[in-house]
């Protein structure tokens, strides 16, 4: 039967004339520098800033068992579906879908935009770390200390020394989003420098980053280790890493538990982002990609656990030592008002006049819940739990409460050079994925973009610095909250329900396991089938119904700073920013229903102009004697056959 071939697999078929991989898909110098990019990419920021939160705020070992079983039922084979398309078929997050279902070819091109999304206002957060780095090399650290001739030195005393330099001297903050203010001079710096060691990293493709990766993706594990030896050895570190693994099985009733859970194993593995499939498609046909999938989800979750664990540590450290001196501040109100005959000496705690950081805390607690009401006068509450669940999410906890314990640690600029420096190094293995997600799909889809890759490459990081100037306003940490926890998350969902259907239903589960089958030489479980068609598909389904229903009915909100006060405050986006709010997930979502159309449109121009009949086709074909049909000449073949 004739075949028109599109030009890429004209090309790819001549460069496969003597069975070898095209040059474009050269692949990886060894299994090692696999492993290094897809952990790197798996773990990042969001494993010490927000794992940490969600596991101690929805019930610590239970939140753990839920998210495991969460895992294994829905993160495991999703990932697994992935890492063998992608290996598969040799192509970035665009040519996969095409080729498996024409008419969703608007996947690939969705998970680009996201990508870029999210590749913006990353490289920030990659800024704010070069920007801390940069001042962890001086004693004492500027964050410690309020300045002594300041106009804001009012607003430093009323809260923490930390979060007057996160909010005055880092972002120079506005007070809504509305107030755009000056660009941050030292900000904008910070950026260009992020974008040029991503560029710099990126240029030459694979074999430039995964030289970065040798060490950005095995020097945070190092810093984690150093970290959780130390915390071990500070004083309420115990306490902390107990309030994170205290059970609380009551959680599991509440849907919103179940939703974080599955939302943060979807982000933690990168489904969506297309940075896996451009990953697994550098691979050998034969290599063993349902055992990476476990071990790289094995490894992720390891990971969490131990920054849970470092997180933890430091911060029981950190509230401990802010009980501790909360404690001594009212025993001696105490002491001062049974000096002054205001209070009765017999309601006085037995502690040492002369030395009350003596007096434990267990003894206060004691004492305060037997005489704590009937005091005549109001005491602070030192309460441990409540210090622990402060400012514990995002970049609350990475540059105002951790960087506050930091502080307190003897030799303090070293222990903050290697925690910003581990950030660095997190992030930036996570950009390089990123990235990918974006360069690999466009790069093999047209031949103009692979024939000037390392143009490209430095074009669109320029572009991405460019666009990224807009976070760093004075207003900018409200944007970067708003992309963080909008333009990716819905998106992000409803282009994994679409990747599942059509390989579980339009091109058929049964179909794809037997490509799995002729790819690595032995079949897979026939449980697989029934997770992507029903399972995975429902949880996935649902996961996105509660997510919209959940933005819906709960008014999008952020995070403001107030100088009055010295403190953070809930406040409503205005009309506006719900407008760009909207517009980032309607663009982001808007290649999937464009490609439809396009697609039913070729369709019908071929059908009247007689067509081209369909051709039966595997993913694990690539042997030149049976080579792919041409991916637009599918759409009908994949629409009708279901799963075998």
């Amino acid at each position: 039967m004739e075949k028109q071939l599109s030009e890429a697999e004209t090309n790819r078929q001549e460069e496969n004339q003597d069975g070898s991989e095209p040059e474009a898909r050269a692949g990886w110098n060894s299994k090692i520098e696999y492993f290094l990019a897809q952990v790197g990419f798996s773990v990042g920021l969001g494993n010490v800033w927000r794992f940490p939160y969600l596991c101690h705020q929805n019930g610590g070992g239970s939140f753990l068992l839920l998210y495991v079983l969460m895992m294994l039922v829905v993160g495991i084979p999703l990932f697994f579906l992935e890492l063998a398309a992608g290996q598969a078929i040799r192509q970035g997050s665009i040519g996969v879908w095409k080729f498996i279902s024409p008419s969703l070819v608007g996947i690939g091109y969705s998970s680009c935009v996201v990508c870029f999304f999210v590749a913006l206002y990353y490289n920030v957060i990659l800024a704010w770390s070069l920007f801390y780095l940069g001042n962890s090399f001086q004693s004492p650290l500027p964050w410690t200390l309020c300045p002594e001739e300041d106009a804001n030195v009012t607003e430093c005393k009323a809260n923490s020394t930390t979060s007057y330099f996160w909010y005055r001297k880092a972002l120079d903050i506005t007070d809504n989003i509305a107030e755009t203010g000056s660009f941050n001079p030292y900000i904008v710096g910070c950026l260009l420098a992020a974008w040029a060691i991503v560029c710099l990293g990126m240029f030459k493709g694979i074999k430039s980053s995964v030289k970065v990766m040798y060490f950005s993706s095995i020097f945070p594990y190092v810093v984690l280790f150093c970290f959780l030896v130390r915390g071990f050895l500070l004083e309420g570190a115990l306490e902390g890493i107990t309030y994170m693994f205290y059970p609380k099985l009551e959680i599991w009733g509440d849907i919103q538990v179940w939703r974080q859970a599955a939302t943060q194993v979807f982000f933690a593995l990168g489904l969506g982002f297309g940075s896996v499939i451009a990953y697994s498609s550098y691979n050998p046909k034969s290599n063993n990609c349902h055992r990476d999938a476990y071990t790289v989800s094995l490894i992720n979750f390891f990971t969490s656990v131990l920054a849970t664990l470092v997180v933890f540590a430091v911060l029981g450290f950190r509230a401990n030592k802010i009980v501790a001196e909360c404690v001594v501040s009212n025993l001696k109100v105490l002491l001062e008002q049974a000096q002054t005959g205001l209070m009765d000496q017999s309601m006085l705690p037995s502690f040492n006049h002369s030395d009350p950081g003596s007096f434990g805390l267990e003894a206060y607690r004691n004492w305060f819940g037997q005489h704590g009401s009937h005091v005549p006068v109001n005491l602070s509450v030192c309460d441990l739990e409540k210090e622990m669940q402060k400012g514990v999410q995002g970049t609350g906890l990475v540059f105002i409460i951790f960087t506050e314990a930091m502080s307190l640690l003897p030799g303090s600029p070293f222990w903050s050079a290697l925690f910003f420096l581990m950030l660095l190094n997190l992030g930036l293995s996570t950009m390089f994925g990123t990235m990918e997600g974006i360069l690999a799909p466009l790069t093999d889809r047209f031949k103009t973009l692979a024939n000037n890759k390392t143009k490209f490459t430095v074009c669109s990081c320029l572009v991405g610095f460019l666009i990224g100037l807009l976070f760093t306003q004075r207003c900018g940490n409200y944007f970067v909250m708003m992309f963080d926890d909008y333009s990716a998350t819905l998106p992000l969902i409803i282009v994994v329900v679409f990747e599942n259907f059509s390989v579980s239903w339009l091109y058929g589960a049964d179909r794809f396991l037997d490509d799995i089958e002729a790819m690595l030489g032995w079949r897979p479980s026939v449980a697989y089938k029934y997770l992507w068609k029903y399972i995975c598909q429902l949880a996935m389904m649902a996961l996105l119904a509660a997510t919209s229903i959940n933005m819906f009915i709960k008014t999008p909100t952020y995070m403001a700073w107030d100088q009055t006060t010295g403190s953070e405050m809930a406040v409503p986006y205005p009309g506006w920013a719900l407008a760009v709010l909207a517009l980032l997930i309607i663009f982001a979502m808007m290649p999937v229903p464009l490609g439809l159309f396009y697609t039913l449109l070729q369709d019908r121009k071929r059908a009247r102009s007689g067509g081209i009949a369909a051709v039966e086709y595997t993913i694990a074909s690539t042997k030149c004697d049976t080579p792919m049909t041409d991916m637009s000449d599918v759409s009908q073949l994949n629409g009708d056959t279901g799963s075998a």
